[in-house]
């Protein structure tokens, strides 16, 4: 099929009411792992690219990998880069065939946000490429900060509305509650499903969820089991993803449970058989553990059958 937009999969999910997967990749197993399960579930998917992935892969590598997968199957696939901070990576993945692309200015103040926003619309758009933007601050929320603190922290609905007809990206990522990495909450797992609802009442475009990983504690006791330490990790629960996804949610960005279910795999086999040196059987059940994952997370999230 080739690689398609992320406008055209996220607004099919918006109008049938589910949410696609964008699962990040830094390797060539992870990208099969992905791929493989979206062939199972007959999902489309996005596959995100952050800046340090590209630093460490290269993006002819990466790229190439993501369209020979595309060309290699009739599933929707959509090439996206994630947290796009630098204006320079941006054109660059405008270059390498990028569909889609987020422009990550949320530190700025909200005008700055604007104009930087709608710097990259205005090269990408007639380029026929994707754009999303991010509001508000991804950042965990204490129990104990007060109404202000929590109010500067998360997405303001009627900025949002603005925000959108000022910039006119395709899909927004309000900040409502969740942060990066496997340590999402110092308190009780809880986002602020009022702002989002709100928010999308406001924009009508597809809104999207970030640190959205859920550190299943199967994961997490697989790779303790064989020596990770790891104490006190904490993602969204699945019920919250769930609630998320029937207020306004249509992708989902997930990286911290494919690096915890992957390190817990290679940590088994080395484990269990210190002698392995070939990395194909290293790597390859840790393929197979992401492939199952992904199949999760894709029947979670409403995509299985969607192709």
């Amino acid at each position: 099929m080739g690689l398609v937009t992320g406008k055209e999969i996220l607004d099919k999910a918006d109008k049938e009411g589910y949410a696609v997967g964008a699962f990040n990749i830094n390797n060539m197993e992870i990208l099969q792992a992905i791929v493989n399960a979206a062939k199972l579930e007959n999902s489309p998917v996005m596959i995100a690219v952050s800046e340090g992935a590209i630093k460490y892969a290269g993006i002819d590598y990466l790229t190439s990998l993501v369209k020979t997968a595309a060309e290699s199957t009739d599933i929707p696939i959509a090439l996206h880069l994630d947290h796009g901070k630098d204006f320079k990576v941006i054109l660059s993945c405008i270059r390498y065939g990028f569909t889609s692309l987020m422009i990550d200015a949320s530190s700025l103040p909200f005008e700055e946000n604007v104009a930087e926003t709608k710097k990259v619309v205005g090269v990408a758009h007639p380029l026929g490429i994707s754009v999303e933007a991010e509001l508000g601050r991804l950042q965990g929320v204490e129990d104990n900060v007060s109404v202000a603190e929590r109010d500067a922290i998360l997405i303001n609905p009627k900025e949002a509305k603005i925000f959108v007809k000022e910039t006119g990206v395709d899909s927004l990522a309000p900040a409502i509650g969740t942060s990066h990495g496997a340590f999402k909450f110092k308190g009780k797992a809880e986002l602020d499903f009022e702002r989002l609802k709100e928010t999308k009442k406001l924009t009508k475009i597809p809104l999207v969820l970030h640190g959205a990983s859920s550190v299943p504690k199967e994961i997490l006791d697989q790779a303790a089991k064989y020596g990770a330490k790891i104490p006190g990790a904490k993602g969204v629960p699945t019920g919250q993803i769930k609630k998320a996804i029937e207020n306004g949610i249509n992708k989902v960005n997930i990286d911290t449970d494919l690096r915890l279910t992957l390190t817990g795999a290679i940590r088994k086999v080395f484990y269990e058989s210190p002698e392995q040196f070939d990395p194909r059987k290293i790597l390859g059940p840790a393929r197979d553990s992401m492939s199952d994952l992904v199949r999760k997370k894709m029947k979670l999230l409403g995509s299985s059958g969607k192709a």
